[in-house]
């Protein structure tokens, strides 16, 4: 087993989850990505590797506690410690109150939450025996408040901002630096460029988060020292209302 420390990020996107495995990456970790389906990780290995680094993509369910448990202890026995954990899983929906399904709000609270708390559950297992390491749940602004159109995404996001808390101060003695981001505006994706044309047009202005600027604030999180760290940040573009 390589002794080069490993980066994990369950739900590598194409925007802010592949751009933090780019990032942590060229700081020499390896990263184990993962989505519900490995093709998509073709083109981020892709890239990883043409830089020179490593990247390890696996299919993985996160809202199955059977997968992360494999998917951990895996990566532990065979690849590197874990000493970066990223989770990342988005699970956006809008559905009036009236539309929203129990099937829609369990599968969202599945993605958003539970899928959090299996994340942060089997890093801590690992991280906790080095005493060392970083968990980061990317949060958004419905972590905050609960806008109309979005009570499942908005009470996933709730609750995992307090798994957050609740994971940071029992783990922050012991070592573990525990961070849960706000990202609060729209970041630059396919989807911002075919839905919001206005405020796309904006983004030499910085109207849009630029996912490799977020991905620099996750690893500026990681580098903190243990004196001065930082548990909740909020990223949002200069021209956004909050």
């Amino acid at each position: 087993m390589s002794r080069v420390p490993v980066a994990v990020v369950i739900g590598a996107g194409d925007a802010t989850g592949s751009a933090v495995a780019r990032r942590f990456a060229r700081e020499g970790f390896t990263l184990c990505v993962t989505r519900r389906t490995v093709d998509k990780l073709s083109t981020l290995v892709s890239d990883i590797e043409a830089a020179g680094g490593i990247a390890i993509a696996f299919g993985c369910d996160a809202r199955i506690e059977q997968e992360m448990v494999a998917l951990f202890a895996h990566i532990e026995q065979d690849i590197g410690p874990i000493e970066v954990v990223v989770f990342n899983i988005g699970a956006n929906v809008h559905f009036s109150i009236l539309e929203t399904t129990e099937r829609v709000y369990r599968k969202v609270w599945e993605m958003g939450a539970l899928a959090g708390f299996l994340t942060g559950k089997e890093a801590a297992k690992v991280m906790l025996p080095r005493q060392k390491g970083t968990i980061i749940f990317t949060g958004a602004t419905a972590s905050l408040r609960g806008a109309s159109g979005f009570s499942a995404f908005a009470s996933a996001k709730f609750a995992l901002r307090a798994l957050a808390q609740s994971m940071a101060r029992e783990l922050g003695s012991k070592g573990i630096h525990v961070a849960h981001t706000v990202i609060d505006g729209v970041i630059d994706t396919e989807f911002a460029r075919d839905n919001f044309a206005d405020l796309y047009a904006l983004k030499d202005q910085g109207a849009i988060l630029n996912p490799e600027h977020i991905a620099e604030q996750y690893w500026q999180l990681h580098c903190q020292p243990r004196d001065c760290w930082t548990h909740e940040l909020d990223l949002r573009p200069w021209m956004e209302t909050f």
